[in-house]
Order: C-alpha cells, then sequence, then structure tokens
C-alpha cells in the first residue's frame, strides 16, 4: 500500500478515515492482526495521531470491529413501512445476502469478536444479534418470554449463511428462497407456544 497524501479533516473525519481503513484492511487478515503503523500509512497520518483519536491498538481494534457490526446491522435492517413477518422475511434475505457478499469478511468479524472481550458493551454482533432478536419478536408480536429462543435463532440464521454462502453460485441461486422461508419456519417454530 502507499502512502496517502495528508489531507486537513475535522477529528470525526479522520477518525472515520482511520477506522475505514481498518475496515478494508480487517477483509484480508484478523483484526488483531491489523498493523497501526499500516493503518497510519493507508492513511497519510502519523502512528502518532492515529492514538491521538485512539489512546490503544486495542481501542482502535474495538472501533472497527464495531464500525463493522454497525455495517451488518445497516445491511440487513427491512424497509421503512416493512411489518410482520414480510419484515422478518426481508432481514432474513438481506442477511443471507450481506453474508454471500462479504463472506469472508462476515467470518473475519466473527473472529474479530472472539479476539477481543465478548464481554464489552461494544459487541458488534451482539448488538446485531439483540436488533435482529428484538426485531423479530416486535414484527411477529411475540412474548417477551420468546426472546431466548429468537436470539439463539439468530445464531441458527448466521450458521446457515455462513454455510450457504460457500457452496457453488449456482447451488446458492437455487436454494435462496427455501432458506429464507425454511429460517422463517425455524423461527416459527422455535418461538411457537408450548402446549
Amino acid at each position: 500500500m502507499g502512502t496517502a497524501a495528508r489531507v486537513r479533516m475535522t477529528p470525526e473525519e479522520r477518525r472515520r478515515q482511520l477506522v475505514g481503513v481498518g475496515l478494508r484492511m480487517f477483509v484480508e487478515r484478523p483484526v488483531g492482526d491489523l498493523s497501526v503503523d499500516e493503518v497510519a500509512a493507508a492513511a497519510g497520518v502519523s502512528r502518532g495521531l492515529l492514538f491521538h483519536y485512539f489512546p490503544t491498538k486495542s481501542d482502535y481494534h474495538r472501533a472497527v470491529v464495531a464500525a463493522a457490526g454497525r455495517r451488518v446491522r445497516r445491511n440487513v435492517t427491512p424497509d421503512e413501512g416493512m411489518s410482520g413477518e414480510a419484515a422478518v422475511r426481508q432481514v432474513v434475505a438481506r442477511f443471507l445476502d450481506q453474508v454471500e457478499r462479504r463472506r469472508e469478511w462476515y467470518v473475519a468479524l466473527v473472529r474479530g469478536r472472539t479476539e477481543l472481550s465478548r464481554a464489552t458493551p461494544d459487541d458488534p454482533l451482539e448488538t446485531v444479534t439483540a436488533f435482529v432478536a428484538d426485531l423479530a419478536c416486535r414484527e411477529l408480536a411475540l412474548p417477551p418470554s420468546a426472546r431466548p429462543a429468537a436470539r439463539g435463532w439468530v445464531a441458527y440464521l448466521e450458521d446457515r449463511a455462513l454455510q450457504w454462502a460457500a457452496l457453488d453460485p449456482a447451488v446458492r441461486d437455487a436454494e435462496r428462497a427455501d432458506l429464507v422461508e425454511h429460517c422463517v419456519g425455524a423461527l416459527r417454530l422455535l418461538t411457537a407456544p408450548r402446549s
């Protein structure tokens, strides 16, 4: 990577730029292996300036992983006005799209989650899990007691998406609609009231 020319930016623009560089590098390697020297060089700033915005390497890594989680959440959010099972179906379809387009990146996000402390309140995958589980419960009018099952369903959805995205493209295309319906049905089964 070449060194970019230094450009004057506001603190927020610089912070976003540094996180953006990290996100691009994140695809190629685990977050723990992101070199702050490489990031600083790619951004056209000094290592010291990077540490001005992120006091430690761990702070920088957390910011990159958190940004990755926000990106996933934004990409899977259903359209405004979409509701009920149609909203859940759209979330599932968009989750599959996210993982299909960026499978290696998503795997890197999962690896990054395990490398950083899972107990931190800004765990990006926890944020995505909570968002999708809460949305599913709200859109399907499920009782609060169904939330743990909905959270388990998100883990199932993630696993199915990763397996599906590894298939040959022709097989993926043929199975996509069935997989969406299967995952929505699995949520219904997992959260059905016990008699």
